[in-house]
């Protein structure tokens, strides 16, 4: 299994090489060059499987030679050992026909957990085999941060530095990622919003002589690793659901667009996925792009769901090169429009493209605290508020095109890691589990740092001895 760029000017690399690079020489972001089939008997198969013998079937075929397979059904149970939920991503009912995906049951009680703690274990043991030692730098709205730490902390071989947005993170978020005490850790609070570590974080990509001095791999969800174990848990929700002799939509939550781009690789496998539905709070760019076919870039204004508070989607040019029909030049024109300008328009057929695999909608802060309200005194669910934006987009979904197809929206976040838009919806304050129970009394450690790409680069070079 070979992967290519999305831009199309960097060298193909094995499964191995492109989750240790992360990011493509060229800008671009890596995509299998081919894609796996899954026979509606294999996917039926799945039915009855532990998450773990699941998630290794699912992403066997995209991992090549880079791991055996014993090797990487160790790696997968060693990576969801210590989830809270036996089931790992169990499915809840809210309502006739709709589901919720519960995906905030691993270590720091959100979804990225589901990628960064497999990451953590593909990590170590590739570089154990190498030798080497590697600078892992990464941005964060919130919970990618607190997930890569988690993951990586404590380990021998690498470094990990992870930029938020100072002051956009919810509290909860921002004790995980400063609290932990381990020397290899460093949590940096940026000056700006979630673009501008996002940015700083692709800058120091391209400065190749900095990213070949200080070995950086980045486990941001361009990491095409952190997509693939996504993909698992559209298969284990569908089946479950009648999957493949009954089709299954999704509605995801969705800033940095990964998330719900692994749903499209699941149906590009063959699972029978009829909706893709990208729910968006006021940053609704990815909404009004798949609206109108212009993607153009606003203010980020801040909000109770902040992990979708983002108006580059990074994995949005993985869509994007599927819909140009893998024209690494186009994409590159695109991605250079947007750096420029600030925007660009996707083209009719690529519009058509996107919009047979995605459909999407918007949710004010006031409809995020309604629904969250709704469904606790509905059903007894407390949604954290990224979850209840998916919630409220699926619901419009159901009443403009009813049907028989099931919908699962995928809950991302525990509502602890929110207790203050929680609590201000209902009245609750969720407390945290009993295992983080004494999280802000730990002391933090973090470093300020102004958007300034020289100085973040002279304290990665001080603190990692290159």
């Amino acid at each position: 299994m070979n992967y290519i760029s999305t831009r199309g000017a960097a060298p193909a690399l094995d499964f191995g090489q492109a989750m240790l690079t992360g990011l493509a020489r060229d800008g671009g972001l890596y995509v299998p060059a081919e894609m796996p089939h899954m026979p509606a008997g294999e996917i039926s198969a799945l039915a009855g499987l532990s998450y773990e013998e699941a998630a290794f079937r699912v992403m066997r075929p995209f991992i090549g030679d880079s791991f055996a397979d014993d090797e990487l059904q160790a790696l997968i149970s060693q990576a969801y050992a210590g989830f809270g939920h036996a089931a790992r991503a169990p499915l809840k009912q809210l309502a006739p026909g709709h589901f919720l995906l519960e995906l905030f049951h691993g270590p720091t009680l959100a979804f990225k957990d589901f990628a960064m703690q497999l990451i953590g274990q593909l990590f170590q043991a590739a570089l154990a085999r190498s030798g080497e030692r590697v600078t892992i730098i990464g941005a964060t709205s919130g919970d990618t941060g607190s997930a890569a730490i988690e993951a990586f902390r404590g380990l021998g071989n690498v470094d990990v530095f992870i930029l938020f947005p100072q002051g956009r993170v919810s509290e909860v978020q921002r004790q995980q990622m400063t609290t932990p005490a381990d020397a290899n850790v460093h949590a940096i609070a940026v000056e700006g919003d979630f673009d501008t570590c996002q940015r700083l974080v692709k800058e120091m990509f391209n400065d190749f002589t900095f990213r070949d001095r200080v070995r950086l791999a980045g486990v941001n969800s361009i990491n095409w690793a952190r997509v693939l174990a996504q993909v698992v848990y559209y298969f284990t929700a569908a089946v479950a659901l009648g999957a493949p002799h009954r089709a299954v939509s999704f509605t995801v939550p969705t800033g940095n667009f990964g998330d719900v781009f692994a749903g499209s690789i699941a149906r590009a496998m063959g699972l029978p996925v009829e909706r893709l539905v990208v729910a968006t709070n006021q940053n609704d760019i990815l909404h009004r792009c798949l609206s109108t076919g212009e993607y153009r870039t606003e203010r980020v204004m801040p909000s109770i769901s902040p992990s979708m508070d983002i108006q580059v989607s990074s994995n949005f040019e993985r869509a994007l090169f599927q819909a140009y029909g893998q024209d690494g030049n186009a994409v590159a024109q695109l991605m250079e429009e947007l750096r420029e300008a600030g925007r660009f328009t996707v083209s009719q057929g690529a519009l058509e493209g996107l919009r047979a695999i995605y459909a999407s909608g918007r949710v004010s802060e006031d409809e995020t605290r309604a629904t969250i309200a709704r469904t606790l005194s509905a059903t007894g669910e407390l949604l954290c508020p990224h979850s209840a934006v998916g919630v409220a987009v699926a619901e419009a979904q159901f009443a403009a095109r009813p049907g028989p197809v099931p919908m699962v929206t995928l809950a991302t976040a525990h509502p602890a890691k929110f207790p203050d838009a929680v609590e201000d919806a209902t009245g609750i304050r969720p407390p945290l589990p009993a295992r983080m129970a004494d999280l802000f009394e730990r002391p933090e450690r973090l470093t300020d740092m102004a958007d300034d790409r020289a100085a973040l680069q002279a304290l990665i070079v001080e603190r990692t001895g290159h």
